[in-house]
């Protein structure tokens, strides 16, 4: 079995390359960092450290790499005759992934069974985003082909993969903790075997408590730790009016999902109080600036603040935790960071109600609206 992956960084050396590894598959990692594609090639094997309760060492064998830049013509062909391809690139590079999925699709044999697609992102659907690419560059008359040649299936990904040590080669250090939720429906009767992943009916419930839990509680830690000033996400842990602030935040994001989604009120808030223990390892050595980057996406309308908080809005609740939360990633200012430095320029440059029309997708309408333009007010310091 051969798996191409999109994205040989720390995420997908340290987790789903590593799951696919220890499925059987052999794993192929497509990246455009030359020095990265280079290091790989020279190294018969990689490490990964997990850290954490359950910590285990792993090491990575058998294992390609290939450059996507300069090396596209192998990669095609690599895709071609693969079982799974999976990405772990950024929701927004999906579309530069898309048309040389598009191309070994193409190439691929109808005889093959269907490949595997997975975008494994932060994002909600974005396996959906990365089939709308690859359809783009496809024809009208050839997508029916094409599009039955792979299975575009939906995941869910949680991981905390935190910087790495400046010497730390191509070793990774991650969390112990991991889950991979893929839905199971695009497979029909040819489920992939991935031992480390669990396959489910319906998704969608998954992908929102993971990210309007992992994901909007680790970035409001992240930009409330940023305004105390401190270093990490353990630091900021030991601010007690951070982790209230996070609390609230993730009794707002739990309500949510418990009365949306019918989970269990008692399981969701032990799921909560876990990921706060997960976010406080200090072997991890995670940072509030790494978590906190791309704050312009972060703000957008489905992620992980605007997204739980409208609909919080719309049930007739002032979501008064995600506003202060939103009012915090309105102040992340990080020089290193486009985004922040953009978000930034547009705070001094626009109007609030610009601002929140334009980076929150909130039209004036909506019941979340006027409460957001208060926030990016008093971050303007009006």
């Amino acid at each position: 079995m051969k798996a191409i992956h999109f994205g040989a960084g720390n995420i997908g050396r340290g987790f789903v390359g590593l799951l696919l590894h220890e499925a059987g598959y052999e794993v192929v990692f497509a990246d455009v960092n030359s020095a990265l594609i280079d290091a790989l090639h020279a190294a018969p094997s990689y490490e990964v450290h997990e850290m954490g309760e359950g910590a285990r060492q792993h090491t990575v064998r058998g294992f390609r790499a290939i450059n996507s830049a300069t090396d596209t013509e192998a990669l095609i062909d690599e895709i071609a005759t693969a079982d799974v391809v999976t990405t772990a690139v950024g929701p927004n590079i999906l579309t530069f992934v898309a048309p040389v999925i598009a191309a070994g699709l193409a190439r691929r044999s109808a005889s093959l069974p269907p490949l595997a697609v997975m975008a494994c992102e932060n994002a909600i659907n974005a396996t959906d985003l990365l089939a709308e690419h690859v359809h783009s560059h496809v024809t009208v008359a050839d997508w029916p082909s094409i599009s039955a040649r792979a299975a575009f299936a939906n995941t869910a990904v949680d991981r905390i993969v935190p910087n790495q040590a400046a010497d730390a080669g191509l070793t990774v250090t991650v969390e112990a903790f991991h889950e991979w939720v893929i839905e199971r429906g695009a497979f029909g009767d040819a489920v992939p075997t991935i031992p480390g992943a669990t396959f489910v009916d319906n998704l969608e419930p998954y992908i929102e408590r993971k990210l309007f839990t992992v994901n909007t509680g680790h970035a409001t830690i992240a930009y409330l730790g940023s305004r105390a000033g401190v270093t990490t996400i353990a630091e900021a842990l030991d601010v007690p009016e951070v982790v209230a602030s996070a609390r609230s935040v993730l009794e707002e994001t739990s309500a949510l999902l418990v009365t949306k989604h019918g989970l269990d009120e008692a399981a969701q808030r032990d799921y909560r109080e876990k990921i706060l223990v997960r976010f406080s390892n200090p072997a991890l050595l995670d940072t509030v600036e790494r978590v906190g980057r791309q704050p312009l996406r972060k703000l957008s309308r489905h992620e992980r603040f605007i997204g739980p908080a409208a609909e919080i809005a719309e049930s007739g609740i002032t979501p008064v935790a995600l506003l202060g939360a939103i009012g915090a990633a309105l102040r992340f200012s990080v020089v290193a960071d486009e985004q922040s430095v953009e978000l930034q320029r547009m705070l001094r440059a626009e109007s609030a109600e610009h601002l929140v029309e334009q980076v929150c997708g909130l039209d004036q309408a909506h019941p979340l609206f006027a409460a957001v333009v208060l926030e990016v007010r008093r971050a303007q310091g009006l």
